[in-house]
């Protein structure tokens, strides 16, 4: 069989759909790691990114059982939600790697705003850090958060802001994020053709009058 045939087509449809499984259980997975550290959560591009890679992993379940079975109706829905997925990771991912570390302290300074001072507490025994960024603007209420600060690193004499920790953090899940998304965004264009020409096909093994 030709590599154009109908077996090469679906093979190669089957292996892709593995491929975007695999891609959305780690767009998941780092956006979890991400989400796990405090006020990253705050950032709701991660957020999206979730969304993104459980949208992946189910609409690569419909394509695997629609190119194993040749399904018509599967894999033309596949072909169209495939298709806004492309678009939509696209816009995450490139939001993703165009956050600078300006709109992350912007974020993470209105989001610690509102917290309460227990949670705040609470963020910095965990961390091992004290206040948020020591910077001008917010300095008296950086001051009052290290002086209420719980954390083992006060023995110590020295300790990082959490806003340090927390920005090095989302840097670096954002990064990953965005640029494992973005490559793969690409490769969805691949997987809408391929369902296009493998749809169209017919299945040699098939009775020919049930072709669609």
């Amino acid at each position: 069989m030709v590599c154009g045939g109908f077996t090469c087509s679906k093979n190669a449809l089957c292996s892709l759909n593995v491929v975007y499984m695999l891609v959305g259980l780690l767009l998941i997975g780092v956006a979890a790691w991400g989400k796990g550290f405090g006020l990253v959560s705050s950032i709701h591009i991660i957020g999206g990114v979730i969304a993104v890679g459980v949208f992946l992993l189910l609409i690569a379940i419909v394509g695997l059982i629609g190119a194993i079975h040749h399904h018509q109706v599967m894999l033309f829905f596949y072909m169209v939600i495939l298709f806004i997925v492309f678009l939509f990771q696209f816009g995450v991912s490139c939001s993703c790697l165009a956050m600078n570390r300006g709109q992350q302290e912007v974020l993470l300074k209105s989001a610690w705003g509102m917290l309460e001072n227990k949670t705040k507490t609470d963020l910095e025994s965990q961390l091992n850090c004290c206040g948020l960024l020591n910077v001008t603007g917010s300095y008296a209420q950086f001051e009052q958060d290290v002086r209420s600060c719980p954390s083992p690193c006060t023995k110590e004499g020295e300790c990082l802001t959490c806003g340090e920790r927390m920005l090095n953090h989302a840097t670096e899940a954002l990064k990953i994020l965005g640029g494992v998304g973005l490559f793969f965004s690409f490769t969805e264009i691949l997987g809408v053709w391929l369902a296009v020409r493998y749809r169209n096909q017919k299945d040699p093994r098939a009775n020919p009058s049930a072709f669609l």
